[in-house]
């Protein structure tokens, strides 16, 4: 698996793994847990992002080849 597939694999199961932490945490009245899936949820997206841009910047350089 190359670095950009990673990036972005491990960045969904990130906020995948935040939805879940957010709703339980919102039904058991945990303010902590709920908290805890909304930052996994934004690394998650950080990390989708951090993907995206490797891959643009790998394009762009097999394009200047």
């Amino acid at each position: 698996m190359n670095e950009v597939t990673e990036d972005r694999t491990q960045g969904d199961g990130d906020q995948t793994k935040g939805v879940i932490k957010e709703k339980v945490g919102k039904i058991t009245g945990d303010r902590s847990t709920e908290v805890s899936g909304k930052l996994d949820q934004a690394k998650g997206k950080l990390e989708r992002k951090i993907g995206d841009a490797k891959d643009t910047l790998r394009h762009e350089d097999d394009r200047n080849r």
